[in-house]
């Protein structure tokens, strides 16, 4: 590997180590990631526990906030709609649907960037001229489409469909605008709802994952399909 096509890989895998690091270390000194996945107080709700864990960065709440669903696109493994419904509960309805949709597209550029760059250094030399090159010509040449189709579905993991997106190649403004138009309804209807929203959510991550999988498959295959 030359030193032009090293220097892109070794960003990508900065970036994201760096990332996964503030993630833990989030999770290990209390902050929003362990609010996130540990039951909440005795006597408090978790989106009780959410919101006042933001507000009392004061100020820079929405920035903090802001981050946190970039930061979960990135590399949580699970929908983040557990952050949306909150996020209209502590901002409002519009603001929280807006920080909530501009961290969902920033986290998608820069997973389908990380992806990408991995992609082309290690994956695609070695599927080229196979069933998996074609299959990946075929999404990159609708990727826009398919990242926007995946991303109506508010049970799919935002990072699953960013990082399989720069797997096939998808270039990460493509995943950025099919993530902006896709995401924009559930984002805002899920901040106007709050907590009516978040109440009915599974209560298990495993849950969203099963059903995220099932409809994701469905719809790929409804798309590819259509493509022949």
């Amino acid at each position: 590997m030359t030193q032009r096509a090293s220097t892109p890989v070794l960003l990508a895998a900065a970036t994201l180590i760096g990332i996964a690091l503030l993630v833990a270390w989030s999770y290990e000194t209390g902050g929003l990631m362990r609010v996130l996945f540990v039951d909440p107080p005795a006597g408090s709700t978790r989106i009780e526990s959410i919101r006042a864990h933001v507000l009392g960065w004061g100020a820079i709440a929405p920035v903090v906030y802001y981050l946190v669903v970039t930061a979960e696109v990135i590399i949580a493994p699970i929908p983040g709609a557990m952050l949306y419904a909150p996020g209209g509960a502590i901002f409002g309805g519009f603001i929280g649907g807006s920080l909530s949709l501009l961290g969902n597209v920033t986290g998608a550029a820069i997973a389908c960037w990380i992806a990408r760059t991995f992609g082309e250094a290690w994956l695609r030399p070695r599927i080229d001229g196979t069933a998996l090159a074609a299959l990946s010509d075929r999404l990159r040449a609708r990727g826009g489409w398919v990242v926007f189709i995946l991303r109506l579905n508010p049970f799919t993991s935002s990072d699953l469909v960013s990082y399989a997106a720069g797997l096939a190649g998808v270039p990460p403004r493509q995943a950025a605008l099919g993530t902006l138009f896709g995401m924009a309804p559930q984002c805002y209807a899920q901040a106007f709802l709050a907590e009516a929203f978040f109440e009915v959510l599974p209560d298990s991550p495993i849950a969203f994952i099963a059903i995220g999988i099932a409809i994701a498959a469905a719809l790929i295959w409804i798309t590819l399909r259509q493509s022949r």
